[in-house]
């Protein structure tokens, strides 16, 4: 992780005008441009057509995509990339996020208000179940990137102070927190939180994961089907894991 380079590809990015102002003008967002940049800095290297697809990044040695949600948009491209090259995912999780708040008639951006949640690296099992049958796949690689973020949002929404149901316009990066790096699905164990007992069910995950009920229920599917964890049995009605 090299923050220094971070900032740099950040200041670059929102000075030619792929940030805030640039909304409605750029085929990517912000968050998916300084990431590119910042993990390959050779734009030779960028959107190299094989076999049909456009990757992200391919230095000839292997692929990164960077892919902020929507993993399901990927299988197509897995099935024919991980023939060739080694696949990287990218997957960008906000940690900690300040809302600004846009007027799409005058332009006015509000100061930013801190989010009370923090992103963590167990948000990304809903979209690894997406890709679920790539996961035990030699080639296949995920990056977890922590970022502190700035959303803006567009006053658009229903509700009489325009907030809910509002569209997201962009997210501008500020920094850089983690990086978490599965390359062997031994690493998975990194995503079974330390608090857990040797013996849980979802239930215990979620209250450990400060995940949703669906998502915890997903995440020791996902969790037992790389071999992370192990089915044992029940307890009561809930299927019960070990590490």
């Amino acid at each position: 992780m090299n923050k220094q380079l971070f900032h740099k590809v950040c200041d670059e990015v929102v000075a030619q005008g792929q940030g805030l102002m640039g909304i409605g003008t750029l085929g990517e967002k912000t968050v998916h441009s300084v990431l590119k940049k910042y993990y390959e800095t050779n734009s030779n290297n960028h959107e190299i057509k094989i076999k049909g697809f456009v990757a992200d990044i391919c230095d000839g040695q292997e692929i990164m995509e960077i892919q902020t949600q929507g993993f399901n948009r990927l299988r197509k491209k897995l099935a024919v990339f991980l023939d060739f090259y080694p696949v990287t995912i990218v997957y960008p999780i906000p940690y900690i996020k300040w809302i600004r708040w846009v007027n799409p008639q005058t332009g006015e951006i509000t100061k930013p208000r801190k989010s009370p949640k923090r992103g963590t690296p167990y948000m990304i099992f809903p979209e690894l179940y997406k890709i679920k049958n790539f996961l035990l796949e030699p080639n296949l690689r995920i990056k977890i990137v922590l970022l502190n973020m700035e959303e803006y949002r567009f006053l658009d929404g229903w509700s009489e102070d325009k907030k809910k149901g509002s569209s997201r316009c962009d997210c501008i990066p500020t920094d850089i927190i983690q990086e978490l790096n599965i390359t062997q699905t031994k690493d998975y164990e990194m995503l079974i939180p330390e608090s857990l007992k040797e013996e849980f069910t979802s239930k215990d995950y979620k209250k450990a994961a400060g995940l949703s009920s669906g998502a915890s229920v997903i995440a020791v599917h996902i969790l037992n089907y790389v071999g992370a964890v192990k089915r044992i049995g029940k307890k009561g009605r809930a299927f019960l894991y070990s590490r």
